[in-house]
């Protein structure tokens, strides 16, 4: 089985623009998230696609591996589907271009999901964590999963699901964390697909692959990301980074 990373890789970021570029330690965040990922040695090839010049001409000028988007994409999985569309590989790992700390366990859980998966029933595989608190639970940025009992996701939202008609059930809440394993196949039948109605009206890429009745296996961790989309988070990397390195 053939598995490689990918990491998109936007120079326009809303909240916090060229965040990608900016100086990690020595480093720009990209290119520490593109070593982490081959360091991490889970992967036989390793790729930063991107949209941008400067980003494509930092990673190949530190020897890494790097392939420019063709064409503007609404999201990451069209991003990545174009890019692979012509390798060889089985399975396609996203890795957050903005994580330079890169949870290795993570990762390992849902390349483990595939090598487990004998039948071929699993399409995509993602992380999800289990979350208490009332006000993340309401809060839309944070999107929520509910799962069978096979631990399959039966839907995404950013509303609060399951509602709390009654609250002494043990309902638990999960919390999507956005990274992803896929099929190959899948993410090209992801980008010949169009968006529908779910897609569009909560804004949330993963429902297109349930729309059309792709199987998304989800793993529980307990890590948080520690996602760089703010100045303040970039000290507090910088920080982190210093003191483990």
């Amino acid at each position: 089985m053939k598995i490689i990373a990918v990491i998109p890789a936007r120079y326009a970021s809303t909240r916090f623009p060229a965040k990608l570029m900016q100086d990690l330690c020595g480093k720009t965040v990209i290119t520490r998230t593109y070593e982490a990922a081959v360091a991490s040695a889970l992967f036989d090839d390793v790729f930063v696609v991107t949209d941008s010049d400067l980003i494509f001409n930092e990673i190949t000028a530190h020897g890494g591996k790097a392939i420019r988007s063709i064409k503007e994409h609404e999201s990451g999985s069209d991003r990545i589907a174009e890019a692979v569309a012509n390798m060889d590989a089985d399975v396609v790992v996203n890795v957050q271009g903005d994580e330079p700390f890169i949870d290795t366990d993570s990762l390992q859980q849902l390349i483990t999901v595939f090598r487990n998966d004998t039948q071929n029933k699993v399409d995509l595989a993602s992380l999800m964590r289990e979350i208490t608190d009332t006000s993340a639970i309401e809060n839309p940025n944070n999107v929520k999963v509910v799962v069978d009992q096979s631990q399959f996701a039966l839907y995404f939202s950013r509303s609060v699901i399951p509602f709390p008609r009654e609250t002494n059930v043990g309902v638990r809440y999960f919390q999507h964390i956005g990274i992803y394993a896929f099929r190959k196949q899948a993410l090209m039948d992801f980008y010949n697909l169009p968006m529908k109605s779910l897609e569009a009206s909560e804004k949330l890429e993963q429902l297109r692959y349930l729309e059309f009745g792709k199987r998304i296996k989800m793993v529980e961790t307990t890590h948080v990301g520690i996602g760089i989309d703010t100045e303040d988070d970039l000290r507090r990397a910088r920080e982190l980074w210093q003191s483990t390195h």
